[in-house]
């Protein structure tokens, strides 16, 4: 097999980004992670790619998919075990769960979803403190020979499209 290349430029963002939690700034200063920054933006929903934003939890695109659509659900609060959880934050996580499969399996026509979240860093949370769920729509076939041979995936679809597609699917319902 011959080696070619794929270009993936918007990764060189992932890669040269500074670990979210509590890393410093440029003034030196810890940042807060992502999902509280995008939580304490409500102005910039499309910039931060909110999708759904309820009085309990927020749902975003993922920057940096695993598949076309992959959505991370999390609590408005800042806490990172489901002890931690109250009732209410629980309830409507679980709800934006179910809501976006719906709205997903309609608008994208996905045949199932990979949904979990990984708590702690031991068990690959990569934002260990702020606990979120993955929701990741598969289709029959999407496990093609990009992922196989070179360990690859191929998103078809840009993020910006994606956003308004899902928010115009959410105003809808």
């Amino acid at each position: 097999m011959s080696h070619s290349q794929i270009w993936a430029p918007w990764r060189l963002a992932y890669i040269e980004t500074p670990k979210e939690e509590n890393s410093p700034d440029v003034t030196g200063q810890t940042s807060q992670c992502f999902l509280c920054r995008y939580v304490s933006q409500p102005n910039r929903e499309a910039e931060n790619f909110v999708v759904l934003r309820g009085e309990h939890s927020i749902s975003v695109l993922n920057r940096y998919p695993y598949n076309n659509g992959h959505l991370l659900v999390a609590p408005l609060a800042h806490k990172a075990t489901l002890a931690e959880l109250d009732d209410s934050e629980l309830l409507e996580c679980c709800q934006s769960l179910r809501r976006l499969t719906t709205i997903i399996t309609q608008t994208m026509k996905c045949d199932g979803f990979n949904i979990g979240l990984n708590q702690g860093q031991v068990a690959g949370a990569g934002l260990p403190g702020h606990l979120h769920w993955h929701l990741v729509p598969r289709w029959w076939g999407d496990t093609n020979f990009m992922p196989v041979l070179a360990d690859v995936n191929v998103i078809p679809q840009s993020l910006t499209v994606l956003y308004e597609l899902l928010r115009k699917s959410l105003a809808e319902t």
